[in-house]
């Protein structure tokens, strides 16, 4: 169950056809004639993607040249490094796994087909609940006519009060997903936190018309670079102290890693703005699993909401850490 315990849900960011590796990093290597993306796989072996076809030749392209990895993964169906890319964001704590396509192809056919395909091979690959993510409501829909729903449930990401969008809310009920939100606006992105929480109480009460249940349901108030305005971090975090007072029982997230686009020690900032957004009232966060630890986030959440009276007599840190600890609660090994 997402949320256990009152546990912070993670959704996995970096099964996305945008991501990119720098051609000149450590890993990418050249090998028996070919060159790509060394990893280890979840077994222990030693694995390459291939991506001798997209990377340039000559060598000052290829010094600022950004490898499509997971792009290149689909194209190739290159299986081991697709199921690697999911079990490694499960491995390391995500309980959602985010997937989006809009990358491969400019043709919206051809998107739908792509959805497809990486649907029921990432539901091949994984019992966790995957989320359809797209700028386009076809494609989404595309990939929820895919989707197993035996399997698990699916979720959308996302709709919002741009025209076209609201589509997903029926949709959304009709195949029993998950629905993230988040506060973009009919006439662009919102400007300051008490429009994130207007566009965001507009969606709710589109989700309440249709019957969405409110623990199905994941709010984002849009998290914008600090680079680009100081006050950003602030307006993203004052809406979610607004939004979780006004909705205690929705799920709350945003895209934290965006806060530190063009800033140095990314992973610091990312971490110390985390921890800002759990104690403003996110209970769910969506980064890439693998840098930012989610046990360590965790581990924040519990103790903070502990320290912080949300957890009556810490009850629930309680039963956290003797579960983590491996102990019952008469200290004996399980």
């Amino acid at each position: 169950m997402l949320g256990k315990d009152g546990g912070l849900i993670v959704i996995g960011e970096n099964f996305n056809s945008t991501r990119k590796i720098k051609a000149t990093s450590p890993r990418v290597i050249e090998e028996d004639g070919k060159t790509g993306i060394k990893y280890t796989d979840l077994d222990g072996n030693d694995r390459i993607l291939d991506c001798t076809n997209i990377i340039p030749e000559d060598l000052a392209e290829r010094n600022s040249f950004m490898i499509p990895h997971i792009a290149q993964a689909l194209r190739n169906k290159d299986m081991n490094y697709i199921s690697w890319a999911i079990k490694n964001q499960e491995k390391h704590g995500a309980h959602v796994i985010d997937l989006c396509v809009d990358e491969m192809s400019v043709y919206p056919e051809e998107r739908f087909e792509w959805i497809k395909w990486t649907v029921e091979t990432a539901q091949k690959v994984t019992d966790s609940i995957v989320a359809i993510d797209s700028s386009d409501s076809n494609t989404i829909y595309a990939g929820l006519e895919a989707h197993d729903g035996s399997k698990n449930r699916p979720a959308i990401n996302s709709f919002n009060l741009e025209d076209g969008r609201q589509e997903l809310v029926p949709m959304a009920k009709d195949h029993n997903a998950l629905l993230f939100a988040n506060a973009s606006g009919n006439a662009g992105m919102p400007q300051n936190a008490a429009e994130r929480v207007e566009n965001l109480t507009t969606c709710m009460n589109m989700m309440d018309e249709v019957g969405i249940p409110m623990e199905d349901r994941f709010l984002d108030p849009l998290v914008f670079p600090i680079g680009a305005g100081p006050e950003f971090g602030m307006h993203y975090l004052d809406a979610v102290t607004e939004l979780r007072s006004n909705y205690p029982d929705a799920h709350i997230f945003g895209g934290h890693s965006n806060v530190s686009f063009g800033l140095p020690q990314r992973k610091l900032v990312n971490e110390v703005f985390i921890a800002l957004a759990v104690q403003a009232g996110c209970d769910a966060v969506m980064i890439d699993p693998v840098m930012n630890h989610p046990e360590v986030l965790q581990d924040f959440m519990f103790a903070a909401n502990a320290l912080t009276g949300k957890d009556e007599y810490s009850m629930k840190y309680l039963k956290y850490t003797r579960a983590k600890m491996g102990m019952t609660r008469g200290g004996k090994k399980k």
